[in-house]
C-alpha cells in the first residue's frame, strides 16, 4: 500500500514538473514582450523564488532592473512593493509603526499598527547600500524569520515572500555596504549586465515609440507555494550532493586539501549555507528546464550567482585584478581538470593598468 502510494506521488510530481516547465516558458515568452533579453537573470529570479530564497542585483543605472522584477510580479500576480533605500531612511518606515488613535465608540485612545511596505509578496530594496545600518538589518528578521516584531507584537508577513535588493557597483561614495553577515542570508547575486547590439536596437525601438505590451498572469499564490514544495521533494543523488559540498570546501583557504591558488587569493570562503542554497538552487533549475533529477551539471551553473557574495578576494587577487567571479571558474575548471587561462590584469576601475604596474604583477606571479 505504502509502495502505491508512493508511486502515485512520484507520478504526481513528474506532472507537475511538466507543468512548471510549460508555465515557465510561457513566463519568458511574456518576460520577452517587456524585457529585451537578460533570460539568464530572469531564471535565476524564479530559481530564488522557488528556492523561497532572496536576491541582490547588481548592474549599472538603466538596465531595466525595476521593470523586470514589476513584470515578474505582475505575470506571478503578486504584490509588489519597491522601496528606494536612502541616508534618511528609518527602520520604521518600511517595517511600519503604531500610531495613536481615539475609538469612537467608546473615547478611549489606542494603537493601531500600519503595515509597512515589506508587507508585499515581492519586495524590491532599491540601492540597498545607500540606507544606514540600523534600517539594513530591519530586513533580517523579514528575510530569515518571515515576520517582524513591533512594539513587542510579532505580525507575518505574506506568503510567498520574496526580497530582491539592487546595488550600484559605480557609485560607493556616501553608501553602506553591507555585512559580510546580511550578505550570506541572500541567496543569489545576481549580475545584470549590458545587452547586446541587437538587443539595445531593439529596447530603443521600444522605447522611443507607443510600443506597449499586456503580460496577464500565469500563476497564483497557491501555485506558487506548491511549486516551493515540489522543489524540496525533488530527488538528489549522492554524488550532486558531494560535488556541490567538495566545490564549497575548496573555497575556503589555509586547508590543508586545498592548492596555494585559493591560500593566495581568498581571504574567507563560503560557508555551509552555501552547500543549501546550492542544491536548492540546482534543483529549482533542473524543474524549470522540465527535468525531474538535479545534476553536477546544475550545480556548475548556479555556482556564481551562489558563491559570489561569499568569497571574499585577498589584497593579492585585488591587485592583480581578478575577483570572485574568476576564483569561482577556477574552482568549477580544477573541478574537471582544465584551468582557465588567467585574465590581464584590469583594475576595479575598468582602466587597464600601466605597463609599469601591469609588469610588476607578472613578476609577482613568477615570483
Amino acid at each position: 500500500m505504502t509502495d502505491t502510494n508512493s508511486g502515485a506521488e512520484t507520478n504526481a510530481d513528474v506532472q507537475a514538473v511538466d507543468q512548471l516547465h510549460k508555465q515557465y516558458l510561457q513566463i519568458t515568452e511574456r518576460m520577452g514582450g517587456v524585457i529585451v533579453g537578460q533570460e539568464e537573470v530572469i531564471e535565476q529570479l524564479l530559481a530564488a523564488l522557488l528556492c523561497r530564497g532572496h536576491c541582490i542585483l547588481e548592474g549599472v543605472p538603466g538596465l531595466a532592473k525595476t521593470l523586470m522584477v514589476s513584470t515578474l510580479s505582475s505575470l506571478l500576480n503578486q504584490t509588489f512593493r519597491r522601496i528606494q533605500f536612502t541616508p534618511d531612511l528609518m527602520p520604521a518606515d518600511i517595517t511600519g509603526t503604531d500610531i495613536l488613535e481615539e475609538d469612537r465608540t467608546t473615547g478611549k485612545r489606542v494603537f493601531r499598527f500600519v503595515q509597512g511596505p515589506l508587507f508585499g509578496n515581492m519586495i524590491l530594496a532599491d540601492e540597498i547600500n545607500r540606507t544606514p545600518p540600523k534600517t539594513q538589518s530591519a530586513l533580517l528578521e523579514a528575510m530569515q524569520e518571515r515576520q517582524l516584531t513591533v512594539g513587542g507584537q510579532t505580525y507575518p508577513l505574506p506568503n510567498p515572500f520574496l526580497v530582491l535588493a539592487t546595488q550600484n557597483p559605480i557609485e560607493q561614495e556616501g553608501t553602506y555596504p553591507l555585512p559580510e553577515a546580511q550578505l550570506d542570508r541572500f541567496m543569489l547575486k545576481i549580475q545584470v549586465d549590458y545587452p547586446t547590439r541587437d538587443q539595445e536596437i531593439t529596447i530603443t525601438k521600444r522605447g522611443s515609440t507607443a510600443y506597449h505590451y499586456e503580460t496577464g498572469h500565469i500563476l497564483t499564490a497557491e501555485q506558487i507555494l506548491a511549486m516551493q514544495d515540489l522543489v524540496r521533494r525533488l530527488p538528489v543523488g549522492d554524488h550532486v550532493y558531494a560535488f556541490a559540498v567538495d566545490l564549497v570546501r575548496r573555497s575556503r583557504p589555509n586547508r590543508p586539501s586545498n592548492g596555494d591558488f585559493i591560500n593566495e587569493m581568498v581571504t574567507w570562503g563560503a560557508g555551509p549555507r552555501a552547500c543549501i542554497f546550492l542544491v536548492l538552487a540546482a534543483k529549482a533549475r533542473a524543474i524549470l528546464q522540465g527535468r525531474y533529477h538535479a545534476t553536477t551539471e546544475d550545480i556548475a551553473a548556479m555556482a556564481l550567482p551562489v558563491l559570489r557574495h561569499r568569497l571574499i578576494p585577498s589584497f593579492h587577487a585585488e591587485a592583480a585584478g581578478q575577483n570572485s567571479d574568476y576564483i569561482i571558474q577556477q574552482l568549477l575548471a580544477d573541478s574537471t581538470g582544465q584551468r582557465p587561462a588567467a585574465p590581464p590584469a584590469v583594475p576595479r576601475t575598468g582602466i587597464p593598468a600601466p605597463p609599469r604596474i601591469q609588469n610588476a604583477l607578472s613578476n609577482l606571479k613568477k615570483g
